[in-house]
């Protein structure tokens, strides 16, 4: 790989950050490893082709452009969760990916399929999750730790908040949330 192409290479890694919390290369092996797929069968699930799911991963395309496949991420990041956490066994996570195929879509932001606990309560992941993705919605990453920095002197809280929901990772964020809760 040539200097432009890795220099393509890290620019299109850290628009992916900025807009999905990491480089999805990241984020879809992380899928793989916590829901024992290979990389066609994510593809499939997602309804990506195997190829454009392989230049999304190594960083040469930069952006899921259908938003239906951008939830289905969500989606399976939220099932990811769930069986980390036991609340659904691998039986139970093969058929929510079936069903997770077939779905259409819609808004990134649509709260139809809200992940539960047994309890019935959104799971801290999902919550963690949603606020990330109306941060991220209105500003990239970098804007919100810049904004972050200038509310800190008057407003610390709310800027400790801002870095963590905001431009941080799922699980840093969760731990935060578990943490204060005590």
């Amino acid at each position: 790989m040539d200097a432009a192409q890795q220099e393509a290479t890290a620019r299109a890694r850290e628009l992916q950050r900025n807009w999905y919390g990491e480089p999805l290369g990241a984020l879809f092996r992380k899928l793989i490893e916590d829901l024992g797929l290979n990389q066609a069968r994510l593809a499939g699930v997602l309804g990506l082709s195997a190829p454009m799911l392989s230049q999304l991963m190594s960083g040469q395309r930069a952006k899921i452009g259908n938003p239906a496949v951008v939830q289905r991420v969500q989606l399976l990041q939220d099932l990811a969760g769930q069986v980390a956490d036991g609340s659904v066994s691998a039986a139970e996570a093969t058929e929510r990916m079936d069903e997770i195929k077939k779905s259409q879509g819609g808004s990134v932001l649509s709260n139809t399929t809200t992940t539960t606990s047994s309890s019935g309560a959104p799971t801290v992941k999902r919550v963690v999750r949603e606020i990330q993705s109306l941060l991220r919605s209105v500003a990239a990453a970098g804007d919100i730790i810049d904004a972050a920095d200038t509310l800190a002197p008057t407003h610390p809280e709310l800027a400790e908040f801002l870095r963590v929901y905001g431009a941080g990772r799922t699980s840093d964020a969760v731990t935060h949330y578990q943490s204060h809760q005590n």
